[in-house]
């Protein structure tokens, strides 16, 4: 195994921090981890051991103002700077490692990235997989509060509104406790202006999730708390990819890949991945 670490240049010339584990001998296909809010891309031990071993090349980076790259915490002026950050690393990839098949990991808010980036980009993919997908605007939220929401991210944009909880994350203690004292992990509010703009961005996906034809593999725990489930099921039946299967893990939390059946998930990814890979002829 190589594990290469470094920086380059993303939106509005952040320096943001990337990061890639190779197999040994040659890669037979590219996952590209897109991480959560207020996460960093140093948090999928569990993907990188078991896709490794099996030939797979894992390629992340931690978003603007998140884990080791530059900027305001958990802050964006616009929500494009991750898509637009994540592109320009699909490029290096592309250079890196030529005509391997890529086939996207979106988790949580990495998932709403994930998809804003298919409606965009999706012909430099060979699929991808989405695990508790922040894109459904939950039903819980008033129009009161949103409107709010609006008005903060105009007069005072890195105002500090809303907390994740951890406990939610996972079912198993020693998941929430790592979370919990990751130094690379934000552990305050979000800001007015992030919390608009991944408003908007969801209201994007839904209406034009239709454009979406790439082969597609949705993960969504049943418990989850910090999304709504039912997001997961709405990503799936507004694409229009006549390849594409969701699973629901029932009484999983959020992070399906750190809870104590994360080897069973992993695992029907692995058989996901590996059939679309058979079609191809690798």
């Amino acid at each position: 195994m190589k594990h290469v670490e470094g920086f380059f240049k993303g939106a509005r010339d952040h320096r943001i921090f990337y990061r890639y584990w190779l197999p040994e001998g040659e890669a037979k296909a590219i996952l590209l981890v897109v991480h959560g809010l207020a996460e960093h891309s140093g948090r999928y031990d569990n993907l990188v051991h078991h896709f490794l071993p099996l030939g797979y090349a894992v390629y992340a980076i931690d978003h603007i103002g998140h884990g080791r790259s530059e900027g305001a915490r958990v802050y964006v002026e616009r929500f494009a700077e991750y898509t637009d950050t994540l592109a320009a690393f699909r490029e290096m990839i592309r250079t890196w490692q030529k005509d391997k098949p890529v086939f996207l990991v979106g988790h949580s808010m990495g998932g709403l990235i994930g998809a804003l980036y298919l409606l965009d980009h999706q012909g430099e993919l060979a699929g991808a997989v989405f695990s508790g997908p922040a894109v459904k605007v939950p039903d819980n939220i008033p129009a009161v509060a949103i409107f709010a929401g609006k008005v903060f991210s105009v007069l005072a944009p890195k105002l500090r509104l809303i907390a994740l909880d951890a406990a939610g994350m996972s079912r198993d203690p020693a998941v929430v406790r790592a979370y919990e004292t990751d130094p690379l992990v934000y552990r305050g509010k979000m800001t007015a202006r992030l919390g608009s703009e991944m408003l908007k961005a969801m209201r994007r996906v839904a209406a034009e999730a239709s454009r979406i034809t790439l082969p597609l593999l949705v993960l969504q725990g049943s418990a989850d708390r910090l999304v709504d489930p039912s997001g997961a099921q709405m990503l799936h039946d507004r694409t229009a990819s006549p390849d594409k299967r969701i699973i629901l893990y029932e009484g999983l939390y959020h992070e399906v890949f750190n809870e104590p059946e994360h080897d069973r998930v992993i695992k029907d990814v692995e058989i996901w991945l590996e059939s679309h890979l058979s079609r191809t002829g690798r």
